[in-house]
Parts: structure tokens; C-alpha cells; sequence
């Protein structure tokens, strides 16, 4: 198994952006937040937690690429995991062709938007996430203006993938990040 010591390393070696780290981080802590809510396994949890965090490891040096140099060149050679690799594929089927149908593949879809755009959300917050409201981040969806570069029909797409309404997601998400 490959150590999550070993996975931040090469996050690291590859994204050096600090805002795309921190997104990095939040899929992962929510990836594996939802692994353990659903009950898996220590081995299924980790390999959740690290295709979240691996899964933009190339966006910075390889944006054009992405996320293929990460899943046929960089990823393979380390080990990692068809689980693992496969997620990473999914939740970029505009890029990959691959759309999610495991487990891990659809929350690791319905994770990476909401995470980024929840982030952007808690950042206009004097408190951030600390005592934020699903309404909050609602009501922020609907402004097409706030964090445009979101594609909101990812979200939803995420939420069904998931088979869970939106609030009840984002509601998760909150207590994940809070």
C-alpha cells in the first residue's frame, strides 16, 4: 500500500500553487469522509482519500493534458491503483471519455466542484466555514457571477451520481470542512 506520506510528496512535487493544494486537500478530506460514513475498509478509505488528493496533480504543469499525463505516465509508475486511476479519470470524462460508475468514481465527481466552489464561499466569510448555512452556499450557486469558472451542471450532475439532494451534500461537506 502506498503510504499517504508518499502520495502528499509527489502532490507536492508536482502542484506548488497554494490554492490548488488546498483544493487537493479538501477533495481528499472529503473523499475519505464520505469512505467512512459509507463504512469501508482502512484500504478502501485510503485509496478514496488519495485519488481525491491526486486527482489535479498534473492541472499546474500539465493543464492541457490533464488529467491523462497524471493517469498514463505518472500515476501508473508509482503503483497506484486502477481504483485510484480510474477515479481520476472520471471525474474528468469531458477530457477522458471515462464517466463515473463506481462508487469512488462518483464521489470523487460530486466532491471536486462542490469542495472548490464551497471553498470559494468560505472565503468571503469573515468566519469561514465555521457556522456557515447550506443557504449560504445555495444562494451563492445561483449568482452565475460568483466563481463563474464552477460549472454548476457538475454539481448537480455530482448530487445524482451520489443519490443525494443537494443540501443534504452540501450539508455533509460543511461538517467535513468545519
Amino acid at each position: 500500500m502506498i503510504t499517504r506520506e508518499r502520495s502528499s510528496k509527489l502532490l507536492n512535487t508536482y502542484v506548488e500553487g497554494e490554492s490548488l493544494n488546498q483544493h487537493c486537500r479538501m477533495v481528499a478530506q472529503a473523499m475519505e469522509a464520505y469512505a467512512k460514513h459509507l463504512g469501508k475498509d482502512e484500504e478502501e478509505i485510503n485509496e478514496w482519500w488519495t485519488a481525491g488528493l491526486l486527482h489535479d496533480l498534473d492541472w499546474e504543469k500539465y493543464p492541457d493534458e490533464h488529467p491523462g499525463k497524471a493517469v498514463n505516465e505518472i500515476l501508473p509508475k508509482q503503483g497506484y491503483s486502477e481504483s485510484v486511476l480510474n477515479a481520476i479519470k472520471a471525474h474528468a470524462p469531458e477530457r477522458t471519455g471515462k464517466e463515473p460508475e463506481t462508487e469512488i468514481e462518483c464521489y470523487l465527481f460530486a466532491c471536486d466542484e462542490l469542495s472548490g466552489f464551497m471553498n470559494a464561499v468560505s472565503l468571503m466569510r469573515p468566519t469561514g466555514f465555521d457556522g456557515m448555512k447550506v443557504k449560504s452556499v445555495t444562494k451563492k450557486l445561483k449568482a452565475v457571477n460568483f466563481a463563474a469558472n464552477v460549472p454548476r451542471e457538475d454539481i448537480m450532475k455530482g448530487t445524482k451520481l451520489i443519490k443525494k439532494e443537494l443540501n443534504e451534500h452540501i450539508q455533509f461537506l460543511i461538517g467535513v470542512f468545519s
